[in-house]
């Protein structure tokens, strides 16, 4: 603070030392009272405060960072000159302009015009990622996230934690991806609730796999039916480890008997993948199963679901 008060103060090429600057400035401000040579001059107490505000400040060559930095880290990449790879067009007045200027209304256009079944995944993606991150291009992002997570349905279904650490990825991407993976449940379970299940199984196959094949940990549901086998509610019980989920079976037969429910399907997924039931799945099916007998409530079926493939207890014979 000092040093700030001598540079406002200093006349020509030479400076005021500090002592003379003091003094100068305990005159100035006894002239503009009124008191004459006889006033007093700044507190011990003031000037010990602008000494340690002057110790407090940064010195003037300290290169100063701010006390926060952006969720990912900023390179080349994520430049409009090389987001894409690079290079500028020239138009015939020689202006030139990033080489992917008019991708988005081009790409928002054929989309319109064409459906989605003819465009690769990457511009499918693109199209979600517009509206989380405006102006630069997002394909060098969608391809890190298809590459990082093997297809569409491993990029929706990325936690937030794994998805913030693709480069480029924001908060409002891991938003606009839920969004998404929040409308293919919603219209999977259309098909399904208020519906016979045996005879829409193909649907309730689809909606399982569209809600759960490529979680990276293990999720549990239910789906209670009524005496005519029609969903009357899907509700996920339990959620676990990449392994392992919890499941009580007390718990699972105490809510069947409040949503009055004849019989109940189990449905549980394996990140790993791989379909086959373990022997735990086996164990807690037949003390589920065992625990609705006692109250009048059938087990259906109970559902692995894998990355690519399903297992059904009841057509393996394990029911």
């Amino acid at each position: 603070m000092l040093g700030w008060i001598e540079k406002q103060f200093t006349c020509g090429p030479q400076k005021t030392s500090r002592a003379a600057m003091k003094s100068r400035i305990t005159k100035k401000n006894r002239d503009q009272r009124g008191f004459g040579e006889s006033a007093a001059p700044f507190s011990t107490d003031a000037l010990s405060g602008l000494a340690d505000l002057d110790t407090r400040l940064p010195p003037p060559d300290a290169d100063v960072q701010p006390a926060y930095g952006a969720s990912y880290k900023k390179t080349k990449k994520l430049t409009r000159e090389a987001a894409a790879g690079g290079g500028l067009v020239v138009d015939e007045f020689g202006n030139k302009r990033p080489h992917y200027w008019g991708h988005r209304e081009r790409l928002r256009t054929r989309f319109l015009t064409g459906g989605h079944k003819a465009m690769p995944e990457y511009e499918i993606l693109e199209l979600l990622l517009f509206n989380a991150i405006p102006r630069i291009d997002v394909k060098p992002l969608a391809k890190r996230l298809l590459a990082t997570f093997g297809d569409l349905n491993g990029v929706i279904a990325a936690s937030e934690h794994r998805l913030m650490r693709v480069e480029g990825a924001t908060p409002k991407v891991f938003l606009q991806l839920q969004i998404a993976e929040a409308f293919a449940q919603r219209m999977g379970q259309a098909k399904i609730l208020k519906r016979d299940i045996i005879s829409a199984w193909d649907d309730l196959i689809s909606y399982c796999r569209t809600s759960m094949a490529h979680r990276e940990t293990e999720q549990f549901r239910v789906l209670f039916l009524d005496r005519k086998n029609v969903l009357i509610a899907d509700e996920e019980q339990a959620k676990g480890t990449v392994d392992h989920v919890p499941v009580y079976p007390r718990e699972v037969a105490k809510r069947a008997l409040e949503l009055n429910a004849s019989s109940i399907i189990l449905v549980h997924n394996h990140p790993s993948g791989d379909p086959t039931p373990s022997h735990e799945d086996l164990g807690m099916t037949q003390k589920i199963a065992s625990a609705c007998l006692s109250i009048g409530v059938g087990v259906h079926d109970h559902v692995v679901i894998g990355k690519e493939a399903e297992v059904s207890f009841r057509s393996e014979g394990y029911l």
